[in-house]
C-alpha cells in the first residue's frame, strides 16, 4: 500500500473497483450513524481515568465533529483496497513471516493509512508504534486519519468495563494517538 497524496489514477482505479464491486464500503459510509453514536456515547466514558488529559481533550473535540474527522481521513492518501479491521486479532504470521489478514467483513476502499492507524490504535503498544510504522514504510498522513481512528477506539473502549485491563489498554493507545495528532 502506498500512502501518498490523492491522484487521478488512484481515483480512477477506485471508481473502477466500485463499478465492479459496488458492495465495497466507501469512505464516509454510515458516518451520520457513527457520529450520532459517538456523540451519545462520549459522555458515558469522558470521565474514565485511563483516558488521561490529552485523550480526553481529543475525545471532547470530536463531539459534533465526527463527519469532519472522517472526511479528513478519507482524503489522507490514494484510495486503495483496505481490510477495515486490520488488528492483531485478525492477523496471523506464517513460519516464513508472511502476514495473513483474516475476517474481511469490513473490506472497503479508503486510504491505506486508515488500516495502519487502526492497527496501531487497536493492537500495538505505543512504545512499538515507530517500529510498526517503519515496517509499513512511513507515517504518511497518519495524523490526518488518527482523529477518525480515535472515534472508533473510543467507541470500542466504551464496550469495556471502566478500569479493566482492556479499558486501560485502550486508554494507553488512545493517549498515544492524541499525542501524535498534537
Amino acid at each position: 500500500m502506498c500512502c501518498g497524496g490523492p491522484d487521478t489514477s488512484s481515483r480512477a482505479l477506485a471508481s473502477q473497483a466500485l463499478s465492479r464491486w459496488p458492495w465495497l464500503r466507501q469512505p464516509g459510509a454510515a458516518v451520520n450513524l457513527v457520529a450520532a453514536l459517538y456523540d451519545q456515547t462520549w459522555p458515558l466514558i469522558a470521565g474514565r481515568a485511563e483516558l488521561g488529559t490529552q485523550a480526553r481533550d481529543l475525545g471532547e473535540r470530536l463531539v459534533g465533529r465526527v463527519a469532519a474527522a472522517e472526511s479528513a481521513a478519507s482524503a489522507a492518501g490514494p484510495l486503495v483496497l483496505t481490510h477495515g479491521d486490520a488488528s492483531a486479532r485478525n492477523m496471523r504470521t506464517s513460519p516464513t513471516s508472511e502476514i495473513a489478514l483474516l475476517d474481511w467483513e469490513d473490506i472497503g476502499i479508503a486510504p491505506g493509512m486508515t488500516d495502519l492507524g487502526w492497527l496501531l490504535a487497536s493492537s500495538v503498544e505505543p512504545e512499538r508504534w515507530d517500529e510498526v510504522i517503519a515496517a509499513y514504510g512511513h507515517a504518511g498522513q497518519l495524523a490526518e486519519v488518527l482523529p477518525a481512528i480515535a472515534v472508533q477506539g473510543l467507541l470500542s473502549m466504551s464496550e469495556t468495563a471502566a478500569g479493566s485491563a482492556d479499558s486501560q489498554a485502550w486508554g494507553t493507545r488512545l493517549r498515544s494517538a492524541a499525542a501524535r495528532i498534537g
